[in-house]
């Protein structure tokens, strides 16, 4: 027994956000049935890099994970109907369609919790089901640039830059979903009632970055872009080392940087600048200094002498060196996963690690429809000569 098991959800959203919270839930035990728009299915199965699986790429593989497809147009009433009676055996749907969509084909609230009391409908979008921008398109590299995560991306001085993932506010946005349901289901199994989760993809951008907002109302401070540093520690950045190769470096209190000076053979920097505030007015002193003690070592080097004194210093790491660590090696977190079409896939493990009950990975993402057949006989009792004909008809 898995956390999870005995729940199901209809997972009608694309690509990653509201698909990423039903994945989570996949992975510890709820069923998940992938419904998708016939002919096409998941934008997602044609994002990334292809394989030879009818072309669905790894991105698919992986964020499909522990999911069965079914192919429903949910435009027709056909197949409105099969929804409803899916709907009316499952415990929570999660969609992303732009807010009205789900109204619009006769699928809104009131509809499916008149058909299932207990249901809990989330509900992932660009700007979220209310406000003035209720309703303009929404993706991930949006929901940076407008939830401030972009504005403060990039060296100082320069212009604002992707923050690493382009994805990044999908999977922020996913992991609220799924704590949104767990929530939601707690709260149901209690009294019986559903709910509406509603996240917008910038809120999930916009809640992590720190004290930007108390500060501002507070100051009228506006955050600018710190590139590899940062405006409250130093040194707190990114420095080369001998070999190319970099290393973050994060003294974050006076403690941390006695250590450090101590490491780098220069008591005399802890006692010329031993509060934040000092260092912080002279930053490139600091910084400075720090730079040529790690410019003249190889990063191995590096990382052994901090360690060694206690100083929070890690690699920057590539995929490539993420591959080849110990660390990722110790706790699993690179899932080899055996194909059988397409031989080995490695993908990113399941997190958290539970010690009674941990999740795991059945299956990476399935081909478009192959749960058509089990999954309507088994809910819905269809015969396999009426499969047959909504498949002909196009509504599967």
């Amino acid at each position: 027994m898995k956390p999870l098991s005995g729940i199901r959800i209809l997972d009608c959203a694309t690509f990653i956000a509201a698909p990423f919270s039903a994945a989570i839930c996949g992975e510890f035990g709820a069923e998940v049935i992938k419904v998708e728009q016939p002919g096409g299915g998941d934008a997602l199965r044609r994002f990334g890099t292809p394989t030879e699986r009818d072309g669905d790429t790894l991105a698919w593989l992986s964020e499909g994970r522990n999911k069965n497809s079914v192919t429903l147009d949910l435009r027709r009433p056909e197949g409105r109907e099969l929804f409803l009676g899916l709907v009316a055996k499952s415990d929570v749907v999660a969609e992303n369609f732009r807010p009205g969509t789900l109204e619009k084909w006769g699928l809104g609230w009131d509809v499916l919790s008149g058909v299932n009391p207990g249901l809990i409908l989330l509900r992932v979008s660009g700007y979220g089901q209310t406000g003035p921008k209720r309703d303009l398109p929404g993706f991930a590299r949006i929901a940076h640039a407008f939830g401030g995560l972009t504005y403060l991306a990039g060296m100082p001085g320069g212009p604002p830059v992707t923050p690493g993932s382009t994805s990044l506010a999908d999977y922020i946005a996913g992991l609220y979903g799924a704590v949104g349901m767990l929530m939601a289901l707690r709260h149901r199994d209690a009294t019986g009632k559903g709910q509406v989760i509603d996240i917008a993809l910038y809120e999930a951008i916009f809640r992590v970055l720190d004290e930007i907002a108390p500060v501002h109302a507070r100051t009228g401070r506006v955050r600018e872009r710190e590139g590899a540093g940062t405006l409250n520690a130093c040194p707190h950045g990114h420095f080369e080392c001998a070999d190319g190769k970099w290393v973050a470096v994060a003294c974050t209190s006076d403690k941390m940087f006695e250590r450090l000076a101590r490491v780098m053979g220069r008591p005399d920097l802890a006692e010329r600048f031993p509060r934040t505030a000092d260092r912080l007015r002279h930053r490139g002193i600091v910084d400075g200094e720090v730079a040529a003690w790690t410019g003249a070592r190889a990063q191995a080097e590096v990382l052994a002498e901090t360690a060694a004194g206690e100083v929070p210093c890690g690699p920057v790491n590539s995929i490539a060196d993420i591959f080849a660590d110990e660390q990722f090696a110790a706790r699993g977190n690179l899932l080899r996963f055996p194909h059988p079409e397409i031989g080995e896939v490695v993908v990113p493990n399941v997190l958290p690690l539970l010690s009674l009950t941990p999740g795991s990975v059945q299956s990476l993402g399935p081909r478009l429809g192959e749960g058509n057949e089990e999954v309507y006989s088994r809910l819905l009792g269809l015969s396999a000569e009426r499969i047959a004909a909504l498949r002909a008809s196009g509504v599967i």
